[in-house]
């Protein structure tokens, strides 16, 4: 079953549960879905890796959006935010291991041929194709700077 299927019947069967919150998500979440789409010029319906991509984008959002409630005391907006983060999270591919990704990042070292920071982006470029977003790009450019020191 493709994502987009899955987050319909979930939505679904969160409006006959009367689960305001996880609807509201859901709905914000198909909705990004279709845009990104129609952004990108797409006719048929989206790729896993395209829904894969856009709730990584609005997990990313969320992140940012506690952080900033967080440091405002804001704790009421923070725990929504958190909520709907949850929700997000059970359509993204569970994260690859620590190690794992070093040995992917040696190998995009290595299949590229750079030897310092200057080629970070081309390594970059590499290891995120490898990973098939099983890593966010933060902790892939942690361990890629770590590696070309």
């Amino acid at each position: 079953m493709s994502l987009v299927a899955q987050i319909d019947g979930e939505l679904k069967k969160a409006m006959m549960a009367r689960e305001a919150d996880k609807v509201s998500v859901l709905r914000m979440l198909k909705s990004a879905v279709k845009y990104a789409a129609l952004e990108k010029g797409a006719e048929n319906e989206p790729t896993d890796a395209d829904v894969i991509a856009v709730v990584r984008k609005e997990s990313k959002k969320r992140e940012d959006s506690i952080a900033s409630f967080t440091q405002a005391n804001r704790t009421d907006l923070a725990d929504k935010e958190k909520g709907e983060l949850e929700i997000l999270r059970a359509y993204l591919p569970a994260q690859m291991p620590e190690e794992k990704i070093e040995a992917l990042v040696k190998e995009a070292i290595n299949e590229t041929g750079a030897t310092s920071k200057a080629q970070m982006g081309l390594v970059m470029k590499a290891a995120q194709a490898k990973a098939a977003g099983q890593v966010d790009g933060k902790t892939l450019s942690a361990v890629v700077q770590r590696l070309l020191k």
